[in-house]
């Protein structure tokens, strides 16, 4: 792939970048940068300080609001103890249940219902045996509702075993009325005659929708705001439709609300991350605590809301168009200086390129600035050395690659010669390896590495006794083993040589077998070398064809059905198959006695 045909993206992958984009590059870099680095400080400044901010608003806010719900819940209690003294003064309060008093305990019930519309909704005075009269708001009816029923008999009995009978008082758990989920709990205190006896139990069901209004006004531009108990159920919310009045909540604060000792008043602000739907948000929240009530208000914002709040995400934009315009003047700045500079380095790569594809004539024009005008002339002088030097260089690889050819045959002659029997097997076998992988498509470079493997294929012979090696009868079991040897034994004289380490697997596996009964390593089918496999058919080609103490030479076309006749068993078919279209086409033939490879 040449320069001009790469994209910009595999050039920078390369690290082949233009002049021109490093001068736009380096103008940006002098110019937006700074700018950039500035605005994420002051950014990052105005981020601690904005949460600095909210955390004061949070704090502030909750303590006003614990405030004011402690303040709201001693005032409702204050009107039921007041309620209470009524009834004492008027001597209704020994027997709430008896049909005299009944008439007016009802209406002295009523009108306290009536002037306290927005909070009790409910009361009830009866006696000692849970029998009494009730006032209630429009159709409220508590006795229906089951949560509300089993408050007020929870409230009786408490009121029953109380023995500070003027000071205590019930208040229950966070309730939830329908239809709207609107959130109250019961308030309740005994009644006693002037004895101190236990005569009765007054009890109110008292909303806490004037406190949800307050939530509600509070919760705003993301920032929410809800009370719950100690144990983290839901007091009070401005969404009652997602979460109801007495169920559990949940989150980082309700944990740590849960986790303080209940007598403990307290406040404190925490940074947290929240699950969001597609990605983490970071929220920052505040409670705090008045153990009085055993409740808790709670306040909770997401970061990115009182960024936007704040105007933040405009300062970003605003900033954002600042650098734009500064970077599109550095553009248009770097473009000019960058053309004057790249000109004539394009044109020394024009000529680089040329040198390259093997035209050591093209030289480069010495122009432009006094570095790039001595880089022409360094580059031209380079190009005529190396121009010379490139052909120096094939001569010498020519000699290097007739040496390295020389000194196999020789070595491939020098075993020869050990056998009388085997004068010139070696080019045998590795012309015959040559043809067959020919015709296989091998490429030049894998017939030259075969043909080299061929030629040093028995070369382990050199380790084995010349007792076993010229003996004229065939070889014992013994003498076998020994003789099998001389694989492994070429494989280790030629291993260290790093030239052939390619060249191993046809000089150590070329007696390997297809079904595995070959040796030295027992290997089978595709676990032998396409090159061993190739030199193993030539090998048993030339010993066939050739005289030998045990045999006479036989003829290529018998020679070739013995071989096909081991197709499968000791040879691959394929090679085989090669084999045969080589000799069928004649270019094959055992007429010549020197072979050159």
């Amino acid at each position: 792939m040449t320069e001009p045909s790469l994209s910009v993206w595999q050039r920078l992958r390369k690290g082949r970048v233009r002049i021109l984009w490093l001068v736009l590059g380096a103008l940006l870099l002098v110019s937006a940068l700074p700018i950039g680095l500035y605005h994420r400080q002051v950014l990052q400044l105005s981020q601690d300080k904005l949460s600095d901010n909210e955390r004061v608003q949070q704090s502030d806010l909750t303590r006003s609001l614990a405030q004011e719900i402690q303040l709201f819940e001693f005032n409702q209690t204050q009107q039921l103890f007041s309620e209470r003294q009524i009834l004492t003064l008027t001597g209704l309060i020994d027997n709430v249940e008896d049909p005299a008093a009944e008439p007016k305990v009802t209406r002295l019930l009523e009108d306290f219902v009536d002037s306290n519309r927005d909070t009790f909704l409910y009361l009830t005075a009866v006696d000692k045996n849970g029998k009494g009269t009730k006032a209630s708001q429009g159709n409220f009816q508590a006795e229906q509702d089951p949560f509300v029923a089993k408050a007020l008999q929870r409230a009786f009995v408490t009121c029953m075993q109380s023995e500070e009978l003027h000071t205590v008082k019930f208040r229950s758990d966070p309730l939830a009325l329908a239809p709207n989920n609107q959130p109250a709990f019961v308030l309740a205190v005994p009644l006693k005659d002037l004895t101190g006896n236990f005569t009765g139990m007054l009890a109110a069901v008292v909303s806490l929708e004037p406190i949800s209004h307050r939530l509600r006004d509070a919760s705003v531009r993301g920032r929410k705001v809800f009370v719950v108990d100690h144990s983290g159920h839901i007091v009070a919310h401005p969404d009652t439709k997602n979460f109801v009045p007495g169920a559990e909540a949940s989150g980082n604060l309700v944990d740590q609300i849960r986790a303080l000792p209940q007598e403990l008043r307290n406040t404190e602000t925490i940074r947290f991350t929240e699950k969001g739907t597609k990605h983490p948000i970071e929220m920052i929240g505040t409670y705090s605590t008045f153990p009085e009530v055993n409740w808790a208000v709670v306040a909770e914002r997401s970061l990115d809301d009182a960024r936007t709040d704040a105007g933040v995400s405009e300062l970003n934009r605003q900033a954002l168009a600042f650098v734009s315009v500064v970077v599109l003047v550095a553009i248009l700045f770097g473009y000019f200086f960058a053309v004057g500079i790249s000109g004539p380095i394009r044109g020394l790569a024009a000529s680089t390129r040329a040198i390259s594809r093997g035209e050591f004539h093209q030289r480069s024009p010495v122009r432009g600035a006094s570095e790039i005008s001595e880089l022409a002339e360094n580059f031209n002088k380079m190009a005529s050395d190396i121009e010379e030097y490139i052909e120096k260089l094939k001569e010498a690889a020519e000699e290097n690659r007739e040496l390295f050819i020389g000194s196999i045959r020789m070595l491939a002659a020098a075993i020869d010669e050990k056998d009388p029997y085997t004068r010139g097997h070696s080019g045998r076998v590795a012309k015959y390896s040559t043809l067959i992988g020919r015709e296989l498509g091998l490429s030049a470079e894998e017939l030259d590495k075969l043909r080299v493997a061929a030629l040093l294929h028995d070369v382990g012979k050199i380790g084995v006794e010349d007792r076993v090696l010229k003996k004229p009868g065939a070889l014992t079991p013994e003498e076998f083993d020994l003789m099998k040897q001389h694989t492994v034994k070429g494989a280790n004289i030629m291993r260290p040589v790093s030239q052939l380490k390619e060249m191993l697997p046809g000089i150590e596996l070329h007696h390997e077998h297809i079904d595995g009964r070959g040796y030295p390593y027992g290997l089978q089918g595709q676990q032998i070398p396409l090159m061993a496999r190739i030199i193993g058919v030539a090998d048993t080609l030339d010993a066939m064809t050739t005289n030998r103490p045990y045999q006479s030479a036989m003829d290529i076309e018998f020679a070739l059905n013995r071989i096909k006749s081991l197709t499968g068993s000791k040879f691959d078919a394929v090679v085989v198959a090669a084999l045969e279209s080589t000799i069928t086409a004649g270019k094959l033939r055992l007429s010549a006695v020197e072979v050159t490879v």
